[in-house]
């Protein structure tokens, strides 16, 4: 029976393995087998916590069986890349013998390439699926480890976009199928083995692509052949009941609506019998290419999905797995021509770009201004940089199709460039103007994986006040996708330069700084980070700052993120921070005493030292105030440390 502890032991199983283990696999095998063990690995927070909760309802058990079941099929996955190279050519073969290895080698080793993607995405598939159905009611899962659950749930799905289209209907099929055999056992097939073998044979000819998914699937689900059957069959079956006996719908199409169905028929009007040239397809999609672009290895692809293959991370060009130079993505007007051109002669619709559909927004004369000047960026001259970079700052503020115009034209990576400029007027224009973009959020991961952290901080540390003020403010807006939150916090320098400038900025530079700060904070390996850093320093001194407004306020926020770790929660104390905390229950105003009131709670419980001083220093008189005036939750907190100051009183 699949058991809490079961999934534990898996998971310290994958999260064992590293790069040596998988030293014999041929990518992307290897890169995917280390990719999930990394994922994998961050679940074990997770199922320390279920195994403590106990088996619970049947709710939880049967939770906990789909969670067994989704890493059972993980370590199978490693389990391919950690298998022994091919046996090398006997010594002594001939060389015409030994090529014919090599090619049989390579044949194997590219259909290998196709059937272990496939495997990939099913895997990430169950195992998000199984995440993203974590009965919550019936574990008390902390903060922290959801935290690490969101994380690996977004990490997963965007391994699932990286791999391409999913065989959603295969995939749910084989698992409502594993689910039944789980809940009902294995039972003998022996009577059904002639019948299921000519079964096989009667649509394994029409259905041959079919079949082979649904075995990759359950051959890493573990699946015994007879199992496979059942499923190939049940799953035509349902295919053929939605779709007519002589055209099987493909396993990835769902049941249609009316209008849908409408819109099928109308779309079989167009002549989409006529192949497509194979220089119009893109290489990545298959399809008919609608706006095509040029990477810098030579290579022409469908914007969206180069873009989408950029957005993920990917570094290398799809086609020729050549490392990329740049991001730039540069229109392939002469291949959009004769592909408009080729339509006319074929009746064949054109097609046409949509900003739904991910792809480029044509704005006409704006498209070529934007292009011009995101060329100037690169000018040898220095003023046409600086002037290139100014007006990008202001298009990128005005409105959200600039700031997508201005991604797709290739803004990005040279704006990163400019961070590193001599000229500090330049480097101001640069980080802005990434700021500006960063509003659109699509844009947020460009501008991380255009390399642009480093210099960001870099700006951080010695721009000119103003640029310090506006990379803040980028840091900010980077941060609020989790995955950023991680990158930053753990780039060496990050938090110490908005320490910093929280110290020793003017006003809104500490705003931006404080803002960034508690965002960055809300993961709890930055909050140790920053309390190393220093953080504690400026945030005492902000807590006596009645000259400016907020600056209360914002140290107050910070500090409830910060004493929710039980390292700076020590450090907060020995801050000397409870005597400021307890002037603001007296004078504070009505939230920052709610505030005040909340951190001060989390500061004494289960710590009867902090408890004793609060009690010297005469926290019970506005307290008891605080209980009866104030907000709902400072009456909350402030009854609940009154509560805890009697029982001490009472030892």
């Amino acid at each position: 029976m699949a058991t809490a502890e079961a999934a534990a032991e898996i998971v310290r199983e994958i999260a064992a393995v590293g790069a040596a283990d998988l030293a014999a696999a041929a990518e992307p095998l290897r890169a995917d087998c280390l990719r999930l063990a990394r994922k994998v690995s961050l679940l074990s927070h997770l199922v320390a916590e279920v195994a403590d909760a106990g088996e619970g309802d049947a709710a939880a058990a049967a939770w906990v069986r789909e969670l067994v079941r989704a890493l059972e099929a993980a370590r199978r996955f490693v389990a391919l890349g950690r298998a022994p190279p091919p046996p090398p050519t006997a010594a002594g073969a001939s060389h015409q013998e030994e090529e014919t290895r090599e090619i049989e080698i390579r044949s194997e080793n590219d259909a290998n390439c196709n059937d272990t993607d496939l495997q990939f995405k099913y895997v990430t598939w169950q195992l998000q699926a199984a995440l993203a159905n974590l009965p919550h009611r019936c574990f008390q899962i902390s903060d922290e480890v959801q935290e690490e659950v969101d994380l690996v749930r977004a990490q997963l799905r965007r391994e699932m976009e990286k791999k391409g289209a999913l065989d959603v209907t295969v995939f749910a099929k084989v698992h409502d199928i594993l689910v039944q055999i789980d809940n009902i056992g294995p039972q003998s097939q022996q009577p059904r083995q002639q019948r299921e073998q000519s079964q096989m044979e009667k649509f394994s000819k029409d259905h041959m692509e079919l079949q082979n998914v649904v075995l990759l699937v359950s051959e890493i689900s573990g699946l015994s052949k007879s199992d496979m059957t059942k499923i190939t069959s049940e799953l035509i079956d349902g295919l053929e009941n939605v779709g007519t006996p002589d055209s099987p719908k493909p396993a990835n199409v769902d049941n249609q609506t009316s209008d849908e169905a409408k819109s099928s028929s109308e779309e079989a009007k167009k002549p989409d019998s006529i192949a497509i040239p194979e220089d119009f397809r893109c290489p990545i999609s298959l399809e008919l290419m609608r706006d095509p672009v040029i990477v810098s290895t030579g290579q022409t692809y469908e914007r969206a999905f180069i873009q989408r293959w950029i957005d993920c991370g990917n570094r290398t060009c799809p086609k020729t797995q050549q490392k990329l130079q740049n991001l730039t993505l540069t229109p392939n007007y002469v291949l959009r021509s004769l592909i408009m051109q080729w339509c006319e002669e074929k009746g064949v619709e054109p097609p046409s770009r949509s900003k739904s559909e991910g792809s480029s927004i044509e704005v006409g004369g704006n498209r070529l201004a934007i292009e011009a000047l995101v060329r100037n960026l690169s000018s040898s001259s220095l003023d046409e940089r600086k002037s290139a970079a100014a007006e990008i700052r202001s298009l990128a503020k005005k409105s959200t199709d600039n700031r997508i115009l201005l991604a797709e034209s290739s803004a990005i990576p040279a704006l990163v460039k400019l961070l590193s400029s001599k000229d500090l007027k330049t480097q101001e224009h640069a980080v802005t103007a990434l700021l500006n973009l960063s509003i659109y959020d699509q844009n947020k991961e460009l501008i991380v994986v255009a390399g642009a952290i480093v210099p960001i901080i870099q700006v951080l540390r010695m721009g000119s006040m103003e640029a310090r003020e506006n990379a803040a403010a980028a840091i900010f807006s980077l941060s609020l996708i989790d995955d950023n939150k991680i990158m930053i916090g753990s780039t060496p320098g990050a938090i110490e330069a908005l320490v910093e400038l929280l110290q020793s900025g003017n006003p809104r530079g500490k705003k931006d700084a404080a803002t960034a700060l508690f965002n960055l904070c809300i993961y709890q390996a930055n909050k140790v980070r920053a309390v190393r850093a220093g953080i504690l320093v400026p945030l005492i001194r902000m807590l006596q700052d009645s000259s400016r407004n907020g600056a209360i306020d914002e140290a107050l926020t910070i500090l409830s993120v910060l004493v929710s770790h039980h390292e700076c929660k020590t450090a907060i104390s020995k801050a000397h921070a409870i005597p400021f905390l307890i002037d603001l229950l007296r004078s504070g105003q009505a939230r920052n005493k709610e505030n005040a009131a909340a951190i001060l709670l989390a500061l004494c419980k289960k710590d009867a030292e902090n408890l004793a001083c609060i009690g010297r220093l005469g926290a019970q008189i506005p307290l008891t105030e605080l209980a009866k005036t104030g907000t709902d939750r400072a009456k909350r907190k402030a009854t609940s440390l009154l509560e805890h100051l009697s029982k001490l009183q009472v030892l």
